[in-house]
């Protein structure tokens, strides 16, 4: 790689690509550091010393399409959100796994590295159902996981607004219209209640092949957060909930599995959302700050 030395990143398949001679992230070929995201799964980039506009730059260029959440706040235009809630631990999850709307890639700029803690936790979803016992991979491949999640009339109707462009006032868009932007991944089936509010049912596999290839990972939001939205209830799709042994294997394995990101002021790290999880150790260092960007990888890097 231009400008670069390439290393391993802990136990696991992620990548360390470190600056030589003061280089740029623009110097970094998007074919380039994509194939090496193939392999890998995630990439911490260190040394390239970014701005929040050079970060900006560095995800349009690997991007068809940008996606961000309204109920964060934007920070540097259209593309990065600072990573804002709350100071306790995040369990792992894909971003927006529990939602029709999950991104390819999930990016990360540490402005100011924590003193202490902090840590953003990665767990690669391919190690995780390979280490799992027959009967847990039974169980996840009968039958997908079921996402059901209210979600209140002024929080829909602005996510609506902010994904068609504001070509809506918000008392013009129906139900019709989020059910045409949710046509990602998965089943999803939003009903219409009676206060304004809808609930959604979003059905998907807890393993399932990945951007980059058919192996099955394990890379899901069973056991992830809930930020800005009312929790969703998760279950099996016929309704029954994970038993006990099942929940202590899943929890147990990828708590093995899982890594640690050590941020330093200036890294950058790109995650292939559809086969890593991530989290986050507690926050200890409130003044440390940190943005997230969401895209859908460009057409014209996904053939290597």
């Amino acid at each position: 790689m231009f400008a670069a030395t390439i290393a391993p990143f802990g136990t696991g398949q992620g990548r360390l690509i470190t600056a030589e001679d003061g280089a740029a992230l623009s110097e970094l070929r998007p074919r380039e550091v994509v194939a090496e995201l193939a392999e890998a799964g995630f990439l911490l980039l260190r040394g390239f010393a970014p701005s929040l506009e050079d970060f900006s730059l560095f995800v349009k260029h690997h991007s068809d399409r940008v996606t961000l959440d309204p109920a964060r706040s934007f920070h540097g235009g259209d593309v990065a959100q600072k990573v804002d809630v709350g100071y306790d631990s995040v369990g792992l999850h894909t971003e927006n796994g529990n939602s029709p709307f999950a991104p390819d890639l999930t990016w990360f700029l540490s402005e100011k590295a924590a003193s202490s803690g902090s840590q953003t936790t990665v767990c690669d979803g391919y190690r995780v159902w390979d280490a799992f016992g027959e009967r847990t991979r039974a169980a996840y491949l009968a039958q997908d996981v079921l996402y059901s999640r209210r979600v209140e009339e002024a929080r829909w109707k602005g996510f609506v607004s902010h994904h068609s462009g504001g070509t809506k006032a918000p008392e013009d868009i129906t139900v019709d219209d989020m059910r045409a932007l949710a046509q990602g991944q998965g089943r999803t089936v939003i009903e219409l209640l009676d206060d304004g509010a809808i609930r959604y049912d979003f059905h998907i596999p807890a393993a399932h092949p990945t951007l980059f290839g058919d192996r099955l990972a394990f890379a899901n939001s069973i056991l992830g957060p809930s930020n800005n939205y009312e929790p969703p209830r998760i279950t099996f799709a016929d309704g029954t909930p994970f038993d006990a042994e099942l929940v202590e294997e899943t929890e147990r394995v990828t708590a093995e599995m899982t890594e640690e990101i050590v941020w330093q002021d200036g890294d950058v790290a790109l995650v292939d959302n559809t086969r890593v999880m991530h989290g986050r150790r507690p926050i200890e260092d409130p003044e440390r700050t940190i943005y997230n960007a969401q895209s859908y990888l460009a057409a014209e890097l996904r053939s290597r």
